[in-house]
């Protein structure tokens, strides 16, 4: 599901008017280690400092907390919704099966934190970085290429979404150099309803080409590199 521009803009006004955020997460000086750099040593190569590397580190987990707000407060106001409120069927999509709060509030907060975070990026990323790149992986082969929106798109329309079942779409991928196919870091958004629960990797089941699995160990398998989540309520977990 896809928001209207109408709808994002009632989100990031709402939210304003409750909280005065912005949709850029303000720079923070960390001089501590940060766990992104321990997780991920090759950035430090990249970024150069561990200040760096815990700067890009806050500046994304505030995307996800920004935009964790933007969506709670219009609908909630300073709480965040119960678990019960979570499991509520509010829509059915395409083919009448239900989705419920959990499902809606997770896509528009990842609409909102995507866009802050290719502001951050933009800024404090030296290399090249792919967001929501969908790539078709073949573990035996051990080869991964991309599938480009076009080709996406074009599949969903017509119906043919088997041709997108050996594929991946990572949210987050900071890229090295100008291979594409390889990763420095992945990174998928989490937001969990209610907000105590605990961020996962999705597992993949039976009938899916990675069963047995799970997200983070098929992204690092196909694209190299740490994989993480980013979460509001915990930051980076791996």
């Amino acid at each position: 599901m896809r928001l209207d521009t109408e709808t994002m803009s009632r989100f990031r006004h709402a939210a304003a008017a409750g909280e005065g955020t912005s949709t850029l997460a303000p720079a923070v000086t960390r001089p501590v280690a940060s766990y992104l750099a321990e997780a991920a040593p090759a950035l430090l190569t990249l970024l150069e400092s561990d200040n760096a590397v815990g700067e890009l580190e806050e500046r994304l987990v505030e995307c996800a907390r920004q935009a964790e707000r933007q969506v709670n407060f219009p609908l909630f106001g300073h709480r965040s919704p119960t678990r019960e409120e979570c499991g509520q069927e509010v829509e059915v999509d395409g083919c009448a099966e239900p989705i419920t709060r959990a499902m809606l509030l997770g896509q528009q907060k990842h609409a909102l934190a995507l866009e802050c975070v290719h502001q951050v990026l933009e800024e404090l990323w030296p290399s090249p970085f792919s967001l929501e790149q969908r790539y078709r992986y073949y573990p035996n082969a051990r080869f991964v290429e991309t599938v480009s929106r076009q080709e996406e798109a074009r599949l969903i329309a017509q119906g043919c979404t088997r041709e997108l079942w050996r594929t991946i779409k990572p949210d987050i991928v900071l890229h090295a150099d100008r291979n594409l196919m390889k990763a420095a870091l992945i990174l998928e958004l989490k937001f969990p309803c209610p907000d105590t629960n605990t961020p996962r990797w999705r597992e993949y089941g039976e009938n899916s080409a990675y069963a047995n699995s799970n997200q983070g160990d098929i992204y690092k398998e196909a694209l190299g590199g740490e994989a993480l989540i980013v979460s509001p309520r915990m930051g980076l977990v791996p």
